[in-house]
């Protein structure tokens, strides 16, 4: 574990939560995980084992299962590098124990005094330090960390896992919508991030694009003044879709009508939505805001008609 020498360009330089498995609506739990992410970001040293990869790296966090997912991404294109499932099984007492000695931590701190409060303090390092040290062995031959790393990892996966939407979307009796545009950057990730907003828990809704795109500063700043935290959205291709059946595949562009026919989807419903691109527009700073706020109005207004039939009838696909 020690032997890999680490470049400069080895860390991570984005994380982000898949909004599917990953679910939570309290801003206060949303705040903790920001406050992981950047723990995390501010310093690592982390490098995919055996493949060849020059960094920086973005990481895409899902919970399948009892495993979390670290997947690893070029942060420019969100191409896939390498991806990883890592069982939670081992880290169970850990994870209970993180838990349980955080909650004496802020007690300590609120009315003890120092000497207990360090006394606290030694038992919280120690668990992080034994967690980091299972994480680095756990992770050997698969990616390469270091023990600081390491403990940010486990802090994050900590934030995250109570909160995993562990649905098997194979036997899931809720309804599937797939929302797909040109490059999964602006106009199907909204519209998706709208439905499981606007249903929570009743149905289960993914975005893909013809190809992969960026990460949007636009669609962060319009979606964040609803409440919906896009900074945790990786743009997928149709090739990643390992799902093939769909209530509901909603298209947004004319190529993702021709990519959708080639693919040879299982499909209940298929629906083209002609809606603007605001990457279109241009102008200053307030100009393209007002172009994609108009975006997520038009589309939040679609969804919920739209789907409320599909929420009330359920999956006919199953």
């Amino acid at each position: 574990m020690g032997g890999y020498a680490f470049k400069k360009t080895d860390k991570i330089v984005t994380v982000t939560l898949d909004p599917n498995t990953i679910t939570s609506i309290n801003p206060d739990e949303v705040h903790e995980w920001r406050i992981a992410i950047y723990d995390l970001l501010e310093t690592n040293r982390f490098a995919p084992a055996r493949v060849t990869s020059t960094g920086p790296y973005a990481l895409h966090v899902s919970i399948v299962g009892n495993s979390i997912v670290l997947d690893v991404r070029d942060p420019n294109t969100f191409q896939p590098i390498a991806a990883h499932y890592l069982s939670l099984t081992p880290f169970r007492r850990l994870i209970r124990d993180y838990f349980r000695i955080r909650e004496s931590y802020y007690e300590a701190i609120r009315a003890a005094q120092p000497y207990q409060i360090e006394t606290v303090d030694m038992a919280r390092r120690g668990i992080h330090n034994e967690a980091a040290e299972l994480l680095r062995t756990r992770l050997v031959n698969k990616l390469h960390i270091d023990l600081n790393t390491a403990r940010r990892l486990f802090t994050l996966i900590c934030a995250v896992q109570p909160y995993a939407s562990r649905i098997d979307e194979r036997a899931s009796a809720l309804p599937t919508v797939l929302f797909v545009c040109s490059m999964n950057s602006v106009r199907s990730p909204i519209a998706a991030a709208l439905a499981r907003q606007t249903f929570p828990g009743r149905l289960i809704s993914r975005s893909v694009g013809v190809a992969g795109g960026k990460a949007d500063s636009f669609v962060h700043d319009v979606m964040e003044e609803i409440g919906i935290d896009m900074s945790v959205h990786t743009p997928h291709t149709m090739d990643e879709l390992i799902a093939t059946r769909f209530d509901l595949v909603v298209t947004l562009s004319d190529d993702a009508r021709e990519a959708v026919e080639r693919k040879g989807l299982e499909i209940g419903a298929i629906e083209h939505w002609p809606v603007a691109d605001p990457t279109l527009v241009h102008g200053n700073r307030d100009t393209i805001l007002n172009a994609y706020r108009a975006l997520r109005d038009d589309l939040r207004q679609r969804v919920r008609a739209r789907l409320e039939t599909l929420v009330s009838s359920g999956s006919q696909t199953t």
